[in-house]
């Protein structure tokens, strides 16, 4: 297991479309290790692979209360409703946004064994998800943000504009 470099905004594979994943093995189940591994050290709730500078339609994700999972493929086939609240992404530090989404999804994709799954999600579930799928398309949450702020890293949470 490895911590790997996180890209950061203004590097340009971060605004490359990502390629389906169509191996599914040993060095896939090792990427998976270490991009989780990265995200715990980062204290982040979710990471797609272009985030470290791999072009696969990959996701890692845990929202720390009941759901962590690998999405591979992804594909959203429905959506319901909207919200709007605050994001931050580890490749855009020290800034926060406020992001309209939809307040359900519906999604299909593959897991680590290469199973497919469909996943129904919601609220700050869906929010990850929609986040990070947002990543494989090269867009990044500052394109749909309404409004964004600075965060004073010396004030810990604390946002100012």
């Amino acid at each position: 297991m490895a911590k790997l470099q996180i890209r950061i905004d203004g590097d340009p594979i971060l605004r490359k479309k990502s390629r389906r994943v169509e191996a599914f093995d040993d060095d896939l189940l090792q990427l998976i290790d270490d991009m989780y591994d990265t995200m715990y050290e980062a204290d982040g709730v979710g990471l797609a692979a272009v985030q470290i500078g791999k072009l696969k339609r990959l996701i890692v994700l845990d929202d720390y209360e009941e759901t962590k999972l690998v999405l591979i493929n992804p594909e959203r086939v429905a959506e319901e409703g909207s919200c709007e609240a605050m994001e931050g992404c580890l490749s855009v530090p020290e800034r926060m946004g406020r992001v309209k989404r939809f307040e359900k999804i519906k999604i299909n994709y593959t897991d680590e064994k290469g199973k497919e799954k469909t996943l129904e999600a919601e609220d700050f579930l869906a929010r990850i998800i929609q986040h990070e799928m947002d990543h494989l398309e090269g867009i990044l949450y500052t394109d749909r943000a309404d409004e964004m702020y600075n965060v004073d890293k010396s004030r810990e949470g604390d946002e100012e504009q």
